[in-house]
Formats: structure tokens, C-alpha cells, sequence
């Protein structure tokens, strides 16, 4: 290579390459998939997680970065300050903003010397203005970087059971349908995928069949792939218009035409998830309700919490104070957790104190479930005893030693718990010859009353199920927000908290085999994968509880 070349490709490479990316003041074009969040790459969370602005492509991407932020504060992940958020989709009059509209506000806001991150649906590089926009930035000499995203093109077909190649059937063809077409380019094509064909579907089909292509062959469209609003109607060419006005088919919606159709009967695996589309009330703790959404998420629901306990201080700190100086001078020999909200407390009342878990250093450790040991080892610590039967407190008590004078040196335990916690534990311990100091840790106190859409929901059933975790979240529940309908599915932890849905006039049709909230969504998962089964072998429509009739179900007399 002489000299001269290679100055000339030095001139032509864009500064931004030069400029390492990864500090402040670069701008990140990054996909965001065809709509799951989940489908989002481990950089594009990065990135969004550290953005100092953040520029959206439609109003959804503000949303997705609060679900990408709220997922990082579970799992205790430092956060940096909320980003801006500036609409790069939209203009002030409502309107979409031309390719050299939205290039403008991308190229202003990079000029802030800012983390920069443009969402870009799909992937920024196909079928995207991110060629556009990134020029425009390279052209004011401004570092840059590309994030790919999952492109619809691939990711609803995928989420729909339709592969778009096999080994019969190699060739594949995507087609834009927003411009005039030459269709006879894909007269031997196998499998074409349509992009924006919604509304000319019809003549597109007509077209189709009059270049050769047999009426008969399999057409499948599916509208928001990927999200839990997903629905697909497969049909052929010649009846596929008749179809889609029928199936009220809206934008945006992908259209795949082939044989490759058919494989959808026996590969659809999303849209066949036991609760797919089902909207599940999860009336808990804003801070216990993480798992079990995440869980409904994964059998195709739709969780929507509603706080129904808050959990506050006590009202007389003293009883803790002293409680915690007797277990540092050594006053107890065990320490029992009946639930993570308790270990909590103590460790907040360390942190007041300036004390870490050396202060537990001789001190058995009690845990009532997995849940609250796991609580335990975040501290560093090692619950000593875990209910190797039922996770309660009389499976706690079942497995609890009884008081041995020469084992054990002080006959003393510390139960920090809530204020509403049974006595059955603490009588138990009494029975086995030990002294109990229970301590109010915590209070739980009814949260209040969610907004009036969610309550309308609530009361008229739009809501497919709820899950029950305790008996205080069906007495609160009820007492902010009115019973669930009839036709609402009620699933609920345990026995106790069983009786108390039905003494407020609830029948449970769903009941843990063990109190273990995972435990809980898979035996609802359960039913709803038992109640499509059945709607199958009759021969009927799947439907989802909101769909039936309010005589569908019952409430006890």
C-alpha cells in the first residue's frame, strides 16, 4: 500500500472511529428489539443503565428504559442518575419527524458531550433511520457506536412458531409494501415476509395468485409479535383479506407467506404459554413482588402489582433498641426469622448502630422458609435451622430442639416479627422450654387504595387471576380495592390463607402444594395449561377468564 493510499483511507475514515466510545460524549444507536425487553442485548442494557439522555424512537422506549433501570435496582446494581428523555420520534405537532428531522436532533443532543443513547427499533441498521442518523453524527466529527437489535424480520416469526428457513425451503425474501412492488421478482421465491402489507394484504394476495402462485398457499400474519398482546391468524392467499378484517388485524403486524406456515401448528410455543395473555393481579409489597412477577412473565402472563401492605417501622422503637443491645451482650442464644421483611429490620437496626454480622458471632441463626435463609447469606450469614418439612412457622417448630440445660448455655431466643404475627410460635417455644423476647420488628399496615381503573378492573373482571401470598393480602385487598369477580381466578399460598378467601366469600380455585411463591405461579400455570387443554378437546376457542361470562363462575353462597 503506498503512502498516498493510505492517507487517503485516513481521510476517509469517520472521526468518530478514532475516538474510543466508551467515556462521556459519545452517542450509542442501539436496537430495541421488536418489543420484548427481554430481547434486549447485555450492551444495549449497559448503555441504557449509564445514559446520560436517552432519545426515543416511539413512546414505549420511555417505558422500556424504566423497566431496564427498575430490573438493575432489583438486583441491587449502583445506579446512575435518571436519564433525559427526549422525543426523537415525534414533533411538537404529534406528527413523525422526517429521517433528516430526527438526524437534527440526534446530531444536537451529541453536541452536549453527553452518554448519548438513540433507540432505534428492531435493529438500527435495517429497516431503521439509523444509516441516516449516524452519518449525520460521523459528519460532525462526533464518536459513535452501533448496538444491533433483534429484528422483527426474524423475531416475530420466531415468536409465532414460524421458521422462515429449513432445509426444504432456503430461500426467503423480505419485502417493504409501503412502495409499489414488481411481484413478479418473488413468483419462485419459497417464503416471502411482508413488512407494512396490513392494509393491502388484499390486493397483494391478488397479485400473488395472478403471477402463479397457488390461492391455496399458507399466509400467516401476526400483529405486536413478541409481546404478551400477540395474536396470529393463519389463512391462505385467497381468503387471508376475509380473515385479517375479521381478526380486526391492526399495525404493526409481520406477514409471512410459504409453506414454512404450516410448521406453526406443531413449533407455536409462545402464544400456547399456559397463561399467555392472562392479566394477574399480585397484590403484595412493592418489594417482595419481583420474583413472582418475573415468574407469571414466564408462563406468558401479564403481572400487575398492586401494594396492598406497607410495611413501616414500629410505633415504639424502644422494644428493638433493647432487643438488639441483649443479642450484641450475648443475651440469646437463637435468633428466629419468620420472613424477610424481619431480617430486614435487624439489619437496618444494625446499620443504625454501626454493627455488621460479627455481632451474630455465637448466636444461632433460625430461618421459617428458603426464602428468608437465602435473605440471611445476602448478610453474610448462615441460617443454622431451615424447616426441613412444611416452610412455616409450625414446620420451624416441628424441627426446633427442645431446651437442654447442659447443651445449652441460655434458654433465651429473639423472634423480632410483625405486628400482626400468630402466637402459635412463640407458645411452641415456650412448650420445648425456652424463653421467647418477641419483639415487634415491623408493622404492616393496609396501603392505600390503588387508582380507580385498577379498582373497576378489579370488581368487573378484567382481571384473568390473582394471586394470594397471605391471609393479610386478601383482608387488605379487599379492604382498598372490592372483591375480585366471580370469573376471576383465585390462587392462593396455603390452607390459612385459603379460609380466609372463602370466609370473604371467595372460592380458591388454586392452592399451592407448599407455601412457595414459585410454588404458587406453577400450580397456576397449571390450571391455566388444564383449562386450554380442555377447551381444545371440545372443540371450542381458547379464551381467557375475562373472556367468559360473569355466569361462567360463582362466588359462595
Amino acid at each position: 500500500m503506498t503512502r498516498a493510499t493510505t492517507a487517503k483511507k485516513a481521510a476517509s475514515t469517520p472521526a468518530a472511529a478514532q475516538v474510543h466510545p466508551g467515556g462521556s460524549g459519545f452517542t450509542a444507536f442501539v436496537g430495541t428489539g421488536p418489543g420484548d425487553p427481554d430481547l434486549l442485548t447485555v450492551r444495549a442494557v449497559r448503555l441504557i443503565e449509564d445514559a446520560d439522555v436517552v432519545i426515543t424512537e416511539d413512546p414505549g422506549h420511555a417505558d422500556l428504559v424504566a423497566v431496564v433501570r427498575a430490573r438493575a435496582a432489583q438486583v441491587g446494581e449502583e445506579q446512575a442518575p435518571a436519564p433525559e428523555i427526549v422525543d426523537g420520534g415525534f414533533g411538537e405537532d404529534g406528527q413523525p419527524l422526517t429521517h433528516a428531522a430526527r438526524a437534527k436532533v440526534v446530531v444536537k443532543q451529541a453536541k452536549r458531550g453527553l452518554r448519548v443513547v438513540r433507540l432505534l427499533g428492531g435493529d438500527p441498521f435495517l429497516y431503521a433511520s439509523g444509516p441516516e442518523e449516524a452519518q449525520a453524527v460521523a459528519k460532525a466529527g462526533l464518536a459513535f457506536e452501533v448496538v444491533p437489535g433483534v429484528s422483527s424480520v426474524g423475531a416475530v416469526p420466531a415468536y409465532a412458531g414460524i421458521p422462515l428457513t429449513t432445509k426444504d425451503h432456503r430461500e426467503v425474501a423480505v419485502v417493504t409494501c409501503g412502495d409499489k412492488v414488481d411481484w413478479t421478482r418473488y413468483a419462485d421465491t419459497p417464503t416471502l415476509v411482508l413488512l407494512s402489507a396490513v392494509g393491502q394484504i388484499g390486493d397483494i394476495a391478488k397479485q400473488l395468485i395472478a403471477i402463479g402462485r397457488s390461492p391455496r398457499t399458507p399466509v400467516a400474519m401476526t400483529r405486536v409479535g413478541t409481546t404478551t398482546e400477540q395474536e396470529t391468524i393463519t389463512s391462505t392467499l385467497e381468503h387471508i383479506a376475509a380473515d385479517a378484517r375479521a381478526a380486526r388485524i391492526a399495525p404493526p403486524a409481520i406477514t409471512v407467506i410459504g409453506a414454512v406456515v404450516d410448521l406453526r401448528e406443531k413449533l407455536s410455543w409462545f402464544e400456547t404459554k399456559p397463561l399467555f395473555g392472562w392479566r394477574v393481579l399480585v397484590p403484595r409489597t412493592k418489594e417482595q413482588s419481583a420474583s413472582l412477577s418475573n415468574r407469571i412473565r414466564e408462563f406468558g402472563g401479564v403481572p400487575e402489582e398492586v401494594p396492598t401492605i406497607s410495611v413501616e417501622p414500629p410505633r415504639n422503637p424502644q422494644q428493638m433498641d433493647k432487643a438488639v443491645r441483649g443479642l450484641v451482650e450475648g443475651r440469646y442464644e437463637w435468633i428466629a426469622f419468620t420472613s424477610v421483611n424481619a431480617v430486614k429490620a435487624v439489619r437496618e437496626k444494625f446499620e443504625e448502630y454501626g454493627l455488621d454480622a460479627r455481632a451474630f458471632s455465637g448466636l444461632k441463626i433460625a430461618a421459617v422458609g428458603e426464602k428468608t435463609a437465602q435473605a440471611i447469606a445476602d448478610w453474610g450469614l448462615r441460617a443454622d435451622l431451615v424447616p426441613s418439612g412444611e416452610q412455616s412457622a409450625a414446620g420451624l417448630l416441628e424441627d426446633w430442639p427442645e431446651y437442654d440445660e447442659q447443651l445449652d448455655p441460655i434458654n433465651r431466643v429473639f423472634l423480632p416479627r410483625a405486628d400482626i404475627a400468630t402466637e402459635n410460635l412463640v407458645a411452641g417455644l415456650i412448650d420445648l422450654g425456652w424463653e421467647c423476647d418477641d419483639v415487634t420488628a415491623y408493622r404492616t399496615v393496609r396501603a392505600a387504595p390503588p387508582p380507580a381503573p385498577t379498582r373497576d378492573a378489579i370488581k368487573t373482571g378484567k382481571f384473568d387471576a390473582v394471586v394470594f401470598t397471605s391471609s393479610s393480602t386478601v383482608r387488605n385487598l379487599v379492604g382498598i380495592a372490592g372483591k375480585p369477580h366471580p370469573s376471576t381466578i383465585i390462587a392462593v399460598i396455603g390452607p390459612a390463607t385459603a379460609k380466609t378467601a372463602e370466609e370473604h366469600g371467595l372460592r380458591v380455585d388454586v392452592l399451592a402444594p407448599k407455601p412457595d411463591v414459585e410454588l404458587l405461579v406453577e400450580a397456576l400455570a397449571g390450571f391455566g395449561a388444564s383449562r386450554r387443554a380442555a377447551m381444545l378437546e371440545a372443540g371450542e376457542p381458547v379464551t381467557k377468564p375475562s373472556d367468559r361470562k360473569p355466569s361462567a363462575r360463582r362466588r359462595k353462597a
